[in-house]
């Protein structure tokens, strides 16, 4: 028995109740207003460079030998951790396999390794930095990952994302790399030189975590029904379900200004990790939406708008899907269609 696996049974015997997850409202506050700018954060080119540094791994976990990698690193600050346990909103209780640290001064990439019972797996992520710091890549076994990265210090608590597994891996490499290739420039004003953006570090606490998925299914909250207009267009149709693999909807408009946008909300713990591709008559769109989250505030807006012919009726068809395990988690989703009118 390693020493993880007496905590594990010491836990099971304890009277006192699983702890609550005290970031839970925070963090829903804080992804509503961020909506608009974490789902554009993605934008721009990235090249990952695998480069492997030093970690930490708790008891019961696969064990490698720890090196510090920088005198300032040693010398700076801790960076908070991650907790070794905790509950989700809706009460999946996830259990931490390993830890990591990236600091702003020290190396640019660390990797973990972590046994894989069968269980989901999810990567956390603690960021101290300024708004807009880059942002650690994922790859799994030197795969980079599918879908949104970690908010660049925009959030405040726990940010979480899903790991893909490969089929049928005992054990996989998770690496977490801020190193990037390529970059971009700003003009302060128009005929201005283009002034190179200069990287922006924070330091990062990460850890790796499996989590149980609930007993039953979580029945997701309702969704608000989309404003009437928006953009300065017309809502024409719309559609709305809970969630499920590999499946699809179609939906018929007429646009008489010859544009049309689409809109997605959703609701539950996994909202942020659905994925909207669309076809238009047939003709696959070249887009991969997610979804928006709105209990207040104002309208987490990020349409995407497409061409049609002016008052000719087209046929949206949408399929959607999860990045990640979604086991007995599902997500209610409601798809949003607007027209353009004539001016």
């Amino acid at each position: 028995m390693t020493v993880q696996d007496l905590r594990d049974v010491l836990r099971e015997r304890a009277e006192a109740p699983s702890p609550a997850n005290p970031y839970r409202h925070d963090q829903v506050r804080s992804r509503i207003r961020r909506t608009r700018v974490r789902r554009r954060a993605a934008a721009g080119a990235a090249v990952v460079t695998a480069v492997a540094a030093g970690f930490a791994l708790l008891p019961g976990s696969v064990e490698t030998p720890r090196r510090e990698t920088t005198a300032t690193a040693a010398a700076a600050r801790p960076v908070p951790e991650l907790p070794e346990r905790f509950t989700s909103g809706d009460g999946t209780e996830y259990r931490r396999l390993a830890v990591a640290t990236l600091r702003a001064n020290g190396e640019k990439a660390v990797s973990v390794t972590v046994p894989v019972s069968g269980k989901p797996l999810d990567v956390a992520a603690l960021c101290d930095g300024e708004p807009g710091s880059d942002t650690p890549q994922i790859s799994v076994n030197g795969k980079r990952g599918e879908g949104r990265g970690f908010s660049p210090c925009l959030t405040p608590g726990r940010d979480v994302r899903p790991l893909v597994v490969p089929a049928g891996a005992t054990e996989v490499t998770v690496t977490f790399d801020t190193t990037t290739a390529g970059g971009g420039c700003v003009r302060e004003k128009k005929g201005a030189s283009c002034v190179p953006v200069k990287p922006r570090r924070a330091d990062w606490s990460l850890a790796v975590y499996e989590w149980t998925p609930p007993a039953r299914s979580v029945e997701p909250d309702r969704i608000r029904a989309f404003p009437k207009r928006l953009g300065g267009m017309r809502l024409a149709s719309s559609a709305t379900d809970v969630s499920w693999r590999d499946h699809d909807f179609t939906l018929a408009v007429t646009s008489p200004g010859g544009k049309l946008g689409i809109e997605q909300l959703c609701t539950g713990e996994l909202a942020g990790r659905m994925w909207f591709r669309f076809q238009i008559d047939g003709v696959d769109q070249p887009t991969t939406a997610t979804c928006g989250v709105w209990d207040k505030g104002p309208f987490p807006m990020a349409m995407n708008e497409f061409r049609v012919p002016k008052g000719e009726r087209v046929t949206i068809t949408g399929k959607m899907g999860f990045y990640g395990a979604d086991t007995n988690r599902p997500v209610r989703w409601s798809v949003g269609v607007y027209v353009k009118e004539l001016v």
